[in-house]
């Protein structure tokens, strides 16, 4: 189990950040069994249902509180979205929409795998697509967990967001190779 103590549900917990709200210590590494539990456990607590007599103002916070650990569970589960917020609470815009700027090495890797997804998807050649798939997943578990490092022991910000950015984009290389895949596979 983690280290943080999980909070007592109250209207308190309309302001807390998704951490807090979710009994999780403020990390980039996450026990996904805790945060599964607790959200459970959150949710049979705040549940509607459970204020269906109440008055009026008990259960609107009982929907917003709902909402608020949806959002928190969804925030924290995903990787890439656990460092965005991460990011976020320590004052650091990822800046995908407007900062594009990538490395040089990064962008011509980046068009190396768009070619050799584009060529291989164009030859039917599955087994390139699942040798590409398996690249591409080493690489993003390597990226995670350079990232974990960054934003859980060397607190570099800025070397942390460039590796967001990185990550959304071999996530997104990543999906768009399994949909190649499946494509080829129904064929």
């Amino acid at each position: 189990m983690s280290d943080a103590v999980a909070p007592a549900v109250t209207a308190d917990l309309l302001n807390a950040d998704f951490f807090t709200l979710l009994g999780l210590p403020k990390a980039f590494a996450v026990d996904q069994a805790a945060l599964d539990a607790r959200f459970r456990e959150l949710q049979r607590e705040v549940h509607p249902d459970r204020f269906a007599a109440a008055d009026d103002a008990a259960r609107r916070a009982s929907m917003m509180l709902a909402t608020q650990i949806n959002e928190g569970y969804q925030t924290l589960r995903s990787p890439l979205k656990r460092a965005t917020y991460l990011l976020q609470l320590a004052g650091v815009d990822v800046g995908a929409e407007s900062n594009t700027a990538m490395s040089p090495e990064f962008l011509m890797l980046q068009m190396e795998w768009r070619e050799q997804v584009a060529d291989a998807r164009a030859g039917k050649d599955l087994a390139a697509l699942k040798g590409l798939e398996a690249g591409v997943r080493a690489d993003i578990e390597a990226a995670y967990a350079e990232l974990g490092q960054r934003l859980d022991n060397a607190s570099d910000n800025q070397a942390a967001v460039e590796a967001v950015r990185q990550l959304m984009f071999l996530e997104k290389l990543h999906e768009e190779i399994d949909n190649a895949i499946f494509d080829l596979e129904d064929l």
